[in-house]
This record gives structure tokens, sequence and C-alpha cells, in this order.
């Protein structure tokens, strides 16, 4: 699973062989692939395509393999399970779990605060083999950004970030080949604010280019220049958005802010001016205040919604957002992001009566389309609409999902004497006793949904997955859980091609569950 965009490419034409009619079985296309015919990426497709269709075959099955407690966090990414901060690294590739690497103990000024997985794109050429090998970029407690190999845990690079101020947690903007790191937010203490102290930065995020890495600047992100009610902030898509007390988000471009307001380019490693002289990411002097924003950018685009949300996507360019009006609560509204123009059917609600609120995001597969999920319901659907067009796009259903339950439980009773007796509550739609939609996952290099589903009717809270073709929605496998589910816990579920993991966290300790896929004996 790729956490970096690949840079832009030149194709030259070339003639394609011609395509055969009907479908090849996976001995033809493990021999095509013996004898080298296609180029890399299709045999990539094929060789997915040949493990799609083996792990939809009768025969087999995911089989649970392993467990492991422990008293810290747990993590997985890119088939790799992380225990004790990130010190202890297991593979996931081999039948069983084993260990890729222990590394010594962390003092607490060392703990690692925040990682992200880094894939440099194969096509690039880079500087240092390293740079060519997935790494773990690790943000610690005492402001070090380190680069460790992911196959080692040696460290590859490191960087000291600021003497001056705390970061603390580490984001992607994939389609810029850019990370960012962003400080814990400086608030206004009641005594400060009864001394008329007034705390006008409200945090520093530094931004880099990953392959290599390189330092783009750090700046501040101010009051005094975005308004007082500025509480947060993130890049995204080369967007700099910042979230507002007023429940409103405003959005720059981040390209033109640091075309305008950068004022010395940085290199890790070299002397800088605004250092004194000192060395760029060195100790004790970190890294610069290199684009200091001096007045407010043009804004691009400005959204009140509740909770600070919004999500940017689709084809043509739409966002969804809730109002932060009473009357809108639970629903979402999808507009048009050229001109706010809300899309025809562009309110969608779901019917149900839950505890946790409804889910709704923009499909990971690139489609353009929008997966809503509820307790009972996920409905896929797409966007119907011309760029340029005047008139307003439609939403229209892709394909819909239900859970398939029992009976429900009636409101009304009738006791022995005859006399009817209604409840006064109403069961909900996602009580941990009926058949529940928990999660959906996007296996994209099988183009499949794994869906998360609960059922405790018999007492005892269970859970499987549920495979479904991503395209028409048709249900192709059932995975059980062996271990039981308590929805009362915390719970992550991964599938990663033939691996399944579930993390479930029991108060203060962490469970991991991995399931392999093997062949059913007959």
């Amino acid at each position: 699973m790729l956490l970096a965009a690949p840079s832009r490419k030149t194709y030259h034409l070339q003639m394609a062989p011609q395509q055969r009619k009907g479908s090849a079985n996976a001995a033809e296309l493990l021999s095509r692939r013996s004898t080298g015919l296609g180029n890399t990426r299709t045999l990539i497709r094929h060789n997915l395509k040949i493990l799609r269709g083996i792990l939809l075959q009768e025969n087999r099955t995911f089989t649970k393999v392993w467990s492991k407690t422990s008293k810290s966090t747990v993590m997985y990414e890119n088939c790799k399970l992380y225990f004790e901060n990130y010190q202890h690294c297991y593979s996931c590739v081999h039948v069983e779990p084993q260990i890729l690497y222990k590394l010594p103990t962390r003092s607490k000024q060392e703990k690692i605060e925040d990682t992200l997985m880094c894939h440099s794109p194969v096509e690039k050429s880079l500087p240092s083999p390293s740079d060519h090998k997935p790494s773990l970029l690790a943000l610690t407690a005492n402001n070090w950004l380190i680069r460790l190999s992911a196959e080692t845990g040696e460290e590859l690079q490191r960087v000291y970030l600021s003497p001056n101020y705390k970061f603390r947690y580490l984001g992607w903007d994939v389609s810029q080949e850019t990370f960012y790191v962003k400080s814990v937010q400086n608030k206004e203490t009641p005594l400060a604010r009864q001394a008329g102290i007034t705390q006008n930065t409200v945090m520093h995020i530094a931004i880099f280019h990953v392959f290599p890495l390189e330092v783009i600047g750090v700046m501040e992100i101010n009051k005094k220049v975005f308004g007082n009610g500025v509480i947060g902030a993130d890049l995204v898509q080369g967007v700099l958005a910042l979230y507002y007390s007023n429940k409103s988000v405003k959005m720059y471009s981040f390209e033109h802010i640091v075309q305008r307001y950068l004022t010395e380019k940085l290199t890790l490693g070299k002397q800088s001016p605004l250092l004194g002289g000192k060395t760029v990411g060195d100790a004790q002097f970190g890294i610069p205040l290199n684009i200091q924003i001096t007045d407010c950018p043009p804004v691009l685009f400005k959204v009140s919604c509740a909770e600070n949300s919004v999500q940017i996507g689709g084809n043509p360019w739409h966002y969804i957002y809730t109002p932060p009006r009473k009357k809108d609560e639970g629903t979402y509204h999808i507009c048009s992001l050229k001109d706010g123009t809300m899309a025809t059917n562009g309110v969608q609600e779901m019917d149900s009566y839950s505890l946790e609120n409804d889910g709704i995001f923009f499909h990971p597969d690139d489609s353009g389309r929008i997966i809503h999920v509820g307790p009972v319901t996920i409905n896929v659907l797409k966007i119907l609409g011309e760029l340029n067009s005047a008139l307003p796009s439609k939403v229209v259903e892709d394909f819909s999902l239900k859970t398939h339950r029992n009976n429900p439980i009636s409101q009304v009773t009738v006791t022995s004497s005859g006399r009817t007796v209604k409840k006064r509550f109403q069961q909900l739609d996602d009580d941990p006793s009926l058949k529940t939609f928990r999660m959906v996952e996007y296996e994209d290099e099988l183009d499949l949904l794994a869906i998360v589903v609960t059922n405790g009717e018999e007492g005892e809270g269970r859970a499987c997955i549920q495979l479904h073709d991503n395209q028409t929605g048709q249900l192709l496998r059932t995975i059980d859980l062996i271990e039981t589910w308590d929805e009362t816990n915390k719970n992550e579920v991964f599938f990663d091609k033939d691996t399944i993991v579930h993390i479930e966290q029991k108060n203060a300790k962490f469970c991991c569950h991995v399931y392999k896929l093997f062949t059913t004996k007959t």
C-alpha cells in the first residue's frame, strides 16, 4: 500500500499487443509471467489478479496463526507489526510473524511520538542507495526527526527540528510528495488571560520533501495574520487548511505562501545566515523560521461546518460537509467546489437510530465515488456531472449493501392477562446484540472492500470480515474472526492481501491477532 505518490512520468506512444477475448486462468497467467511477456506494471497486475483469484477460492481459508499482548500501543503498517514504541518489529510476510529487529530501549526523552512509513517511487533516481529502500520517519519527544530502515531499524538520517518549539505530530501531503511536522498548539491559560497577556502564536509547522529528505521550511500560524479564531491547521493536496473556533474552515495555497513569504532556501547540513552561520538541522540549532507570513494570503475556499470537518474529492471536484445548524445534524451535504452549488440529491442522511454517527468519505480508489457507512446500510454513491456544465451535478447510488438481521425485537409485548406493554426505550440500530456494520477497509491491490460486521445475537460478541467486489458490491466471501469482539473496546482491523490483523485494546492492555491464508485439507 503506497503512502507517497510517484512523480509524474512522460509516456511515449506504443502499439499495444492484441487483446485476447475471454479471461485467462491462473496457470496461463503464470506461464505468461515466466516468459517475461508484458511490462512490469502488467506483470504486477497479473500477479495480483492471480492472488485475488486464489484468495476467493472455496478451498482457501484464513486461519489464526499468532497472537501477542503488549502493555504499549501496537501498530501495523505495510506488513509489519510494531511493539514497545517501535523498538520491536515483526514481519508478517511469513506463515507466522517473525521478529525482524529489536532496538535498544529508548529513554523517555527519546520516546517516539509519531511515525510515517515512506516508500520511494521505483522510477526515480535518488542520491543515496538507502533512499530507495522503505523507511520509517519517526518524531521523538526531544524534537528529533529520524529516518530508520524499515527492514533493519538502522538509523539512516537524523535532523534536529527546534530548541524553541515542541513538535508532536506528523502528516502526509501525498500528492506533493511532502510531509509536515506540527508543533503542539499554544493555548492561552486562564492566568495569562487574567493578566491581559495575548498568545498570538497558535503553532509552528515544518515542511519537508521526502524523496530525498529535504527541508522546505518552517512557518508560524499566527492569529495576527489569520484571525483570532484560529485553533488548528493541516496541509493537504498542496493546501494549508486552517480551522476556526466559529466552526469554519479556510484554505490557502501553500505554493503561493512559499513563493511570497520564503526568506531563505535551506539545505540540511549546510550553514544558514538565519542561524548565524550555524548548520541547519544540527543539535541545539534546528531549522530556522524561513517562511515568514506577514499578511493574510488570498483565501481559496471557505465553508462553515460542524466539527470543522470538510472533505474534498470527486470528479469533478466536490466537497462534503455538515452545516453547523441543529436542524442539519446527522446529514451530509455534497456541493460543487467550483461555485458551492449543492448537487441534486446532495443531502445524504441515514435512516437509523444509533449511538455512533454514520460516516461518509470519498472512496480511496480515486474513482470519485463516495462511501456512506451506517450500522445497517452502506451506500456507495457516484457523482454525475460535467466540469463546465451549467447544470448542477447529481448524486446517484452505485450500489448499496444491507445487513441481514433476524426479526427485530418487538417494541410491544403482551402480558399473560392480555395487556399490551410498550417499551419506553427504542433499541439502537448499532446495539452490540444486533448484526452491525462497524468499519470499511479498501484493499487497493486486490480491488476489494473488506467490511467488518459484528453480531452479538447469541449473547457473545463475534465479528466477521465480508469481502465485496469494489466495482459491483457483490459479496465474494466471509471470514470469521475467532476471538470475541467487545464493542466497548477500541478495535482496529487491517486486511492486507493474504494477511488479516486485528488489534484490540482491553483497558491498558493491547492484544494483536494475525490471520494468514491457507489451503484447506480435503
